[in-house]
């Protein structure tokens, strides 16, 4: 194919290849006079002269670039030059960051034909094309284009995006060729992946072969263009992941793609393409890349550390394996095992279901279908299945879309599809369906075609509920009394039972069932050894919960034991929230929870020992803050910004704390933070971010004023208590009980008048002695600031508030006024009242401080 090329060049274009012969023989000399050891000046000039010869970010018909050259955008982010990948002996043209330390290659043109041993010459012929010519005089690789231009400059552009285009018509956006039309394995911010449907050209990303060989590798990241467009991952032809179709403003299964406060994605289909692109609002690098392993990132570039940070990963977790659990089997990846059948359906394969492989999928309970009375299954909050064939019609109504499919045997479902967001728009499915999840959050409806036979135990289902209720509407009268009674002989009937039980006996009735704790039960004589009888001595704290123990465990591993006392603040609900939620979740930044015990009357928590106990022993202990040193303060707050930023967004589950302060934060022997206490968190379903309580809990000082006063929460109410933390983390201050001599503002109206008086720098602990960077410090200030503000509108969301930490390009908005400004009006040492804290017009119907 190169010499094809080379033929190609030369053939009837003498002129050109005198050219081309030129610039060799003028390449080939300064090659030579390089080596040359006498002449220093005229090396000197030659060298100059060459230099002068290539523009800053262009190449033009006159000059070539060698590949000793680079050429560079005009604001200096990319750059365009030949390099050598690790230590193949291969040479290649590529585009990196220019200022970033590490070379980061965003696009490779010659990824097939490299030079080997030899140098090359960029060049741009008269026709548009861009060549690569090694010493021989013999064309490599060569850009395609359909088109020819009068007077053709290729220019390398702030975007990433290496152009040729005609200089002639004056168009600077009329490109002849671009590189980002023929991406490598990375998808820049406003690059498409996708088709054009009027030239052919498939834009996909392709990984390379090693981290050393950037030759194409066996996995390929594309738009699936057949009618209901979605992104597909695949290892040579085999399916790896899809993303689920695009649906107004979201894949159906990818949740990490939706827009955020800093990623706007873009999805277009139309008569002339189909795409998928992206923009970034904070001015940072950024790029979503196909590793050699298949896996498709999303990354941000890190300033303070100088390395890729990793914002998140498109295929998440094992329910994203394509087909994991066959034709008409769903993934669940919050329960176990993680497949089941749809209902109406059964394994085909039951043996192999036994063990844990679902490849052979459902089959219908009963196959009679196209007959009298069959119809249609709702199943909600799925992503939308693959299958053999499909039909779109974006214009059918979800009503014609059930009557088309009923009319056709081999019509296996149905669904609204909607990809322009106008209301219309029906899918419809023929053959099995494969590769379903459930995806509560952000998931489709789903019409599933059924026997008669389905139906009508799904209707008897129903009609039964319907009928309970009914009865016990009309019984509730007399149920009262029965149930009083019934309670009365339940109590008396406990006394009996607890009296027989053996002391060892677990009972698992208070948390319903052990499945839903997904961790073990460990029995009370286990932890009571472990905890020498809950002496004193292992005593090592005291919360709202109860009394916290050190304890050693018979295999030697050390464990906190939380014990529920009888006079505790939380309840049984508290118990059971922070078991059933904390047992499903699984983040460096968050303690781990290794079991529980519920015997009897006992109530506890047991989780893995922190040595260096909370960070409020710390940071508020005269004696022990001088160990944390700013480097220290600084790994602690983005710790904790990750921990909250993974239960805000990355879980499985959306939750909000509800009372993060600096004494649940727990430090493990490397002093990593790790958030704990999750009895107050509550979770979040669907598109839901802020809820309303008239049960207010947590704890003065940290709750934002929303939340105190009007009993609203939401994700930014965490928001604000990280910002008080953060602040906390800096001054060494807490924030409630802060006392100044010059007014009666708390910590953080302190801080705030500090900085809008230029002096915020005042804030830091004086026990730093300036050991700190003063840009870096300032900035936490700010987004401490930014975090705490009154409306919780102004307040950012924790990914920006990560993307503040890491990049200092990012300019900050100047942050507003603090919740519970307002200067307090009573004694400093009354602290029964809120009065002294908040402003005395708060009410609240039932508020628990602990």
């Amino acid at each position: 194919m190169p010499r094809l090329s080379n033929l190609l060049f030369r053939t009837g274009k003498s002129a050109k290849y005198l050219k081309l012969n030129f610039e060799l023989e003028k390449w080939k000399i300064s090659r030579i006079m390089g080596k040359l050891k006498g002449n220093l000046l005229f090396l000197s000039v030659v060298y100059l002269f060459l230099e002068s010869s290539i523009a800053v970010d262009t190449i033009t018909l006159a000059h070539s670039m060698n590949d000793t050259h680079t050429i560079v955008s005009a604001g200096q982010k990319f750059e365009l030059g030949f390099f050598n990948s690790g230590n193949s002996s291969g040479r290649y043209l590529g585009i990196w960051y220019k200022n970033l330390p590490v070379r980061t290659v965003v696009w490779v043109g010659n990824r097939e034909f490299p030079l080997i041993n030899a140098s090359g010459l960029l060049t741009l012929g008269d026709d548009g094309r861009l060549a690569i010519v090694d010493e021989s005089g013999s064309i490599i690789w060569s850009s395609n284009s359909s088109r020819t231009a009068k007077n053709p400059v290729a220019q390398l552009l702030d975007t990433g995006n290496f152009v040729v285009k005609d200089a002639a018509d004056g168009n600077d956006e009329n490109f002849i060729w671009q590189s980002f039309d023929y991406p490598s394995d990375t998808l820049l911010p406003g690059m498409k992946l996708g088709w054009n449907k009027k030239t052919g050209l498939n834009r996909i990303l392709t990984s390379w072969k090693s981290s050393d060989d950037p030759s194409p590798g066996e996995y390929t990241y594309s738009v699936d263009p057949r009618g209901l467009p979605q992104l597909v991952l695949r290892k040579g032809s085999t399916e790896q992941f899809r993303s689920g179709p695009w649906y107004g403003t979201q894949f159906s299964g990818v949740p990490v793609l939706q827009v955020n406060p800093v990623f706007t994605p873009i999805f277009v289909s139309n008569n002339d393409e189909v795409y998928y692109s992206y923009n970034i609002t904070a001015n940072i690098p950024s790029r979503f890349v196909l590793s050699q392993s298949g896996s498709v990132q999303h990354l941000s570039w890190n300033d303070r550390h100088s390395n890729w940070y990793l914002i998140f990963t498109v295929a998440e977790d094992r329910c994203d394996n394509y087909g994991l659990c066959g034709s008409y089997g769903i993934c669940n990846i919050n329960k176990t095992p993680n497949c089941d059948c749809l209902k109406g359906f059964e394994p085909k394969l039951s043996k192999d279901w036994d063990v844990l492989d679902w490849s052979g999928g459902c089959g219908r309970q009963d196959p009679h279908i196209c007959q009298e009375g069959e119809g249609f299954l709702k199943f909600t909050g799925l992503k939308l299945p693959d299958a053999s064939q499909f039909r779109v019609n974006v214009s059918m109504t979800i009503e014609d879309c059930q009557a088309e499919c009923l009319k056709n045997c081999s019509c296996s479902a149905y669904a609204k599809f909607d990809i322009r967001g106008t209301g219309n728009g029906c899918v419809t499915w023929y053959g099995d369906l494969i590769d379903m999840r459930e995806v509560p959050e952000y998931g489709q409806d789903l019409y599933v075609r059924m026997a008669a036979s389905a139906l009508d135990s799904h209707a008897d289902t129903s009609n039964k509920r319907k009928n309970v209720t009914i009865a016990t509407t009309i019984s509730v009268a007399s149920a009262m009394i029965i149930l009083a009674l019934i309670g009365l002989f339940v109590i008396w009937k406990k006394k009996i039972i607890r009296a027989s039980q053996p002391e060892n006996q677990v009972t698992i009735s208070m948390v319903e069932s052990q499945k839903d704790l997904e961790l073990p039960l460990i029995e009370f004589a286990t932890i009571q050894a472990a905890t020498n009888n809950f002496s004193g001595a292992n005593k090592i704290g005291e919360g709202g919960f109860g009394p916290v123990y050190k304890g050693e465990l018979q295999s030697g591993q050390e464990v906190a034991v939380k014990r529920l006392a009888e006079n505790s603040g939380q309840g049984l609900q508290e118990f059971k929230n922070e078991v059933i939620l904390i047992s499903k979740l699984q983040h460096r930044n968050l303690v781990k929870l290794l079991g529980c015990c519920i015997e009897r009357e006992e109530r506890m928590l047991i989780y893995e020992y922190m040595p260096n106990r909370s960070l409020d022993s710390l940071i508020f202990d005269e004696a022990r803050r001088p160990s944390l040193d700013w480097r220290r303060r600084h790994d602690i707050i983005v710790g904790v910004a990750r921990g909250l930023l993974y239960l805000h967004r990355d879980s499985r589950l959306r939750i909000i704390h509800r009372d993060l302060k600096a004494s649940n934060v727990l430090l493990d022997n490397e002093m990593n933070p790790k958030i704990s206490d999750f009895g107050m968190a509550r979770t979040f379903h669907g598109d839901q971010t802020e809820a309303n309580t008239k049960r207010v809990v947590g704890t003065y000082g940290y709750m934002p004023p929303e939340y105190a006063i009007d009993g609203h929460f939401s994700l930014k109410s965490d928001v604000f208590s990280f910002g008080v933390i953060l602040l906390e983390m800096v001054s060494g201050k807490k924030n409630r009980g802060f006392f100044h001599p010059d007014h009666k503002l708390n910590l953080l109206g302190h801080a705030w008048k500090l900085w809008n008086e230029g002096k915020a720098l005042e804030l830091m602990d004086e026990l730093m002695e300036q050991d700190f960077p003063e840009r870096e410090t300032l900035r936490f200030i700010q987004v401490g600031l930014l975090c705490v503000q009154q409306r919780p509108e102004d307040r950012p969301m924790m990914e920006t508030v990560l993307l503040m930490f890491d990049s200092e390009s990012m300019s900050l908005a100047e942050p507003g006024r603090p919740g519970f400004y307002a200067e307090r009006c009573l004694s400093e040492t009354d602290s029964s009242s809120l009065g002294n804290l908040i402003s005395n017009e708060m009410t609240v119907t039932l508020l628990e401080g602990r």
